[in-house]
């Protein structure tokens, strides 16, 4: 029995898909319960995340699969770390952090889809750039997210002083559209539910990142892209130059080598079931999985592409 609530559209899909444990004869070690780490409400990681624990619910199907609410990345590499989750998203900046080096006791069981920087203003704001931030009331995302590892980074590198919340993206997007916040920053898929409520209801506009992007680029040339944000993402937003982040999947490297293959085969096989309520998952593909950077594949997920490829 699944340990979340969600249940969406992709139902109908789900219902037609083979089960996929134990399909290269291997025997599924016993594992009474997987705890995947995902993020805070109104982001991608939670949506994917809950949607993924769904389609494993039919993988595993001796195992509990719970889709465990979190802050996003650094919250849930602390979860992998402690024992808390067996696999967790994060992107891949938060991953390797100020070391460039994996973490420890962690592998990766592919890389997703990329997250985009947002910065989201009122849309009858008078800032007109990110140097307009400057002393006023600012979101940097959940405590523990991705969003504020990236604005730490970013803050430093630029010296921008502003007073500073931590807010998840529901959150920041609720104190924006009541006057309580100025702007609110945001590493996430595009579209992200939060934003797009904003965008949808006319109560946001974005702002150009692209030097933003440079500087964090020259700075920690691994992780970052600069990037768009399309025109088609949301409502009535122009295209957006900001800087993007891949997102990998990590699992602690004691997840037993069959349950991470099972888990890398179910992502890379069912993306189109996951994307059926979050697009975002459309962008995941074979072809990009391997692609995690400097954190190695797990055993397991390194087993399931050598024998894709044969």
């Amino acid at each position: 029995m699944s340990g979340h609530p969600v249940v969406t559209r992709r139902a109908a899909l789900l219902g037609g898909l083979a089960v996929l444990a134990g399909c290269n004869g291997q025997a599924v070690p016993d594992l009474p319960e997987l705890v995947l780490a995902t993020g805070p409400p109104g982001a991608v990681f939670r949506e994917i995340g809950a949607t993924l624990a769904g389609v494993l619910d039919r993988a595993l199907p001796d195992t509990r699969v719970v889709a465990r609410e979190t802050a996003a990345s650094a919250d849930n590499i602390r979860l992998l770390r402690d024992g808390e989750a067996q696999v967790g998203f994060s992107s891949l900046d938060a991953a390797v952090g100020d070391s460039g080096r994996p973490p420890e006791g962690m592998g990766a069981l592919g890389r997703l889809y990329d997250s985009f920087l947002h910065l989201v203003v009122p849309a009858d704001s008078s800032v007109a750039s990110y140097g307009d931030l400057e002393g006023k009331r600012v979101s940097f995302g959940a405590d523990g997210s991705g969003t504020e590892f990236i604005m730490k980074r970013l803050a430093d590198l630029t010296g921008l002083d502003v007073r500073e919340t931590l807010l998840d993206q529901a959150e920041s997007a609720d104190a924006l559209t009541a006057g309580e916040l100025d702007a609110m920053f945001s590493l996430t898929g595009v579209p992200t539910p939060a934003v797009s409520r904003l965008t949808a209801a006319h109560q946001g506009r974005f702002i150009e990142l692209r030097g933003q992007a440079d500087r964090l680029a020259d700075a920690y040339p691994a992780p970052y892209i600069p990037a768009t944000i399309p025109a088609t993402a949301y409502v009535d937003v122009h295209a957006t130059p900001t800087v993007a982040v891949p997102n990998i999947l990590l699992a602690r490297s004691d997840l037993p080598d069959e349950v991470a293959r099972i888990i890398t085969e179910t992502v890379f096989t069912q993306s189109a079931a996951i994307a059926a309520d979050r697009p975002e998952a459309a962008h995941i593909n074979v072809r990009t999985g391997i692609a995690t950077g400097p954190v190695p594949l797990h055993p397991g997920a390194q087993r399931w592409f050598r024998e894709r490829k044969s």
